[in-house]
């Protein structure tokens, strides 16, 4: 019985199948389909990330970041330095702050 994915894997992915004597069953996805479908790649890479907490999850987040930069035609340059607009304008997370609630006075 066929295992169902219909996730981007890596590129390497369907030779690592072949060589365990399996078919895998691929497309090549379009503009869109690959945006879309890096935009769903992150978010599983990040609950990986959030359930493991290994170094290994987090390297497959920026590898996924890089492929969605290299998609829009952007670098981790740009991505650095958008990065440190924001932190300039809204702090990092050094105090470790937590907001909890606002309330109104």
């Amino acid at each position: 019985m066929p295992t169902e994915y219909d996730k981007l894997v890596r590129d390497r992915i369907p030779e690592i199948i072949k060589a365990n004597d399996e078919r895998p069953a691929i497309h090549t996805a379009d503009d869109a389909e690959y945006a879309e479908r890096l935009a769903a790649k992150l978010t599983e890479e990040a609950a990986e990330f959030e359930e493991s907490r290994d170094l290994e999850e987090l390297a497959d987040v920026l590898e996924v970041i890089r492929a969605i930069l290299d998609d829009r035609e952007r670098t981790m340059a740009d991505l650095e330095t958008r990065r440190r607009e924001k932190r300039a304008e809204r702090g990092g997370f050094d105090d470790r702050i937590v907001l909890e609630r606002v309330e109104s006075e």
